[in-house]
């Protein structure tokens, strides 16, 4: 599998956002999800097998982080599309806000 067909899976495209910039366990990711903790473990083992994340052991804890360099310019995109959707939630929210007082 390349990683574009590997980062077009939407739980692994979030898995890539929440160890962007931290480096998190592989208990801390799961519990971000409304799934097992194995059907985690399966897209982290997708990830480190295309290279997409690193992987940092510490005792029986896994710690994951994004590997930017690998993604290459499908970083860019990652961020770009992160920006969009964080964007449009500020968009949203400040609407929100001004029907409320409104």
């Amino acid at each position: 599998m390349d990683a574009v067909q590997v980062i077009a899976e939407p739980r692994r495209r979030e898995i890539l956002r929440l160890i962007w910039d931290d480096e998190l366990s592989a208990g801390d990711i799961a519990a971000r999800f409304e799934v097992t903790f194995g059907a985690v473990s399966q897209h982290l083992k997708v990830l480190r097998d295309t290279g997409l994340v690193t992987l940092r052991k510490d005792g029986t804890k896994r710690f994951y982080r994004a590997d930017r360099e690998v993604l290459g310019p499908l970083a860019d995109y990652l961020q770009a599309m992160w920006a969009t959707k964080l964007d449009t939630l500020a968009r949203l929210a400040e609407e929100a806000e001004r029907n409320e007082t409104s």
